[in-house]
């Protein structure tokens, strides 16, 4: 059965074109993705991401149980509020689930996993955290609303107390406090500054409709796929899964790999990093007209081929964008296959927009 979150009914008043994503009733679009990525990249847009995974761990060993199941190193984590992006991996090395890991005391974290692998997840993390003595809560009675866009953190701001402001003015990114019995992270999945918020399922809606009111629009996952992508910004299914390790995902960045560390999966990581990685993320940009899809072979001379993960046309950059995953090396001309022909493609290193701005 189809999931809901508890804005469900919210966005089918405002109008929203409701998809099945993951096993949830989702907004694809309120009447057009493209303005709705602008807005984002322009102004501010509201995202509702309350089909998202809520869980909080509690235990005096919670430190080191996420040493253990986590490939980034939760001891960098040493101020309350501050959070880590990770990948939770299997004894082979692929990719669980990409997820983010907050500090809030040392026998209390809380993580925030993605919808479409809440199940496996769940049980993947129970299985471990019995040796550890950790106590794990999913966090059903909570929502999750991301304000993103160059007014967004302005506009959260508005709506809290001159302390609350000034404390959540505070936060660094990658960093969360708990406000006015908000939990507001300073995070995102757009390339945009702003908030990823998690209040009570009750006020949501509520909260919803008074950053509405101060300027903001709602967007939904047509243009969060338009926004992360050119960004840079890995999807869990697409670009990556189990069959995937951090480093041919292009995440090798999030890996803490030193010899003292022994989390699942890190044996294996050893190894393919010995033997040589296979496969390597890029980055494509198609000058010519045309869009990158999902699916689109890639040519790379002297390398062989590999495959588009995630394409679009780009909103902002004004061009096709494309992930793809090919052979290791340098490779020499680059084309994609595009009804039956053999389009050449730049190479680039993500993201390809940065600060509202093409870089590409």
């Amino acid at each position: 059965m189809t999931q809901q979150t508890v804005l469900n009914a919210l966005h089918r008043r405002l109008g929203a074109r409701m998809v099945d994503f993951g096993g949830w009733d989702m907004p694809l679009h309120y009447g057009s993705q493209l303005e709705e990525h602008h807005q984002v990249r322009r102004h501010v847009g509201l995202f509702d991401v309350s089909h998202m995974t809520i869980v909080d761990l509690e235990g005096a060993q919670c430190r080191a149980f996420l040493g253990r199941l986590m490939a980034n190193d939760v001891a960098k984590l040493k101020v309350s509020g501050k959070a880590l992006y990770t990948c939770m991996l299997n004894e082979q090395g692929g990719v669980i689930d990409d997820l983010i890991v907050y500090y809030l005391t040392e026998d209390r974290f809380r993580l925030v996993v993605n919808a479409a692998t809440r199940d496996k997840d769940l049980a993947w993390i129970r299985r471990h955290a019995e040796g550890f003595g950790v106590t794990v809560t999913e966090r059903r009675e909570l929502a999750m609303i991301a304000v993103q866009g160059p007014e967004a953190r302005a506009l959260v701001h508005a709506g809290l107390s001159p302390e609350g402001a000034a404390l959540v003015a505070g936060l660094s990114r990658f960093a969360a406090a708990e406000v006015e019995e908000r939990f507001i992270a300073r995070t995102g999945y757009t390339g945009e500054d702003g908030y990823e918020v998690i209040l009570p399922a009750a006020a949501a809606e509520a909260q919803w409709e008074a950053w509405m009111a101060g300027g903001a629009k709602p967007a939904g996952l047509g243009a969060r796929d338009t926004l992360r992508l050119e960004a840079g910004m890995n999807l869990y299914g697409q670009d990556m899964d189990e069959s995937t390790t951090p480093f041919e995902a292009g995440l090798a960045w999030t890996v803490v790999l030193h010899a003292e560390r022994d989390f699942i999966g890190a044996e294996a990581l050893r190894a393919q990093q010995a033997a040589g990685v296979p496969r390597q993320l890029v980055g494509l940009v198609l000058d010519d007209k045309g869009v990158l899809r999902h699916g689109q072979t890639v040519h790379a001379e002297g390398l062989g081929t590999g495959e588009i993960l995630s394409g679009t046309f780009s909103p902002t950059v004004g061009k096709g964008i494309a992930l793809a995953r090919i052979p290791a090396g340098a490779p020499g001309a680059i084309t994609v296959s595009i009804r039956d022909k053999q389009v050449p493609v730049r190479v680039v290193k993500p993201p390809f927009v940065k600060g509202g701005q093409p870089v590409v």
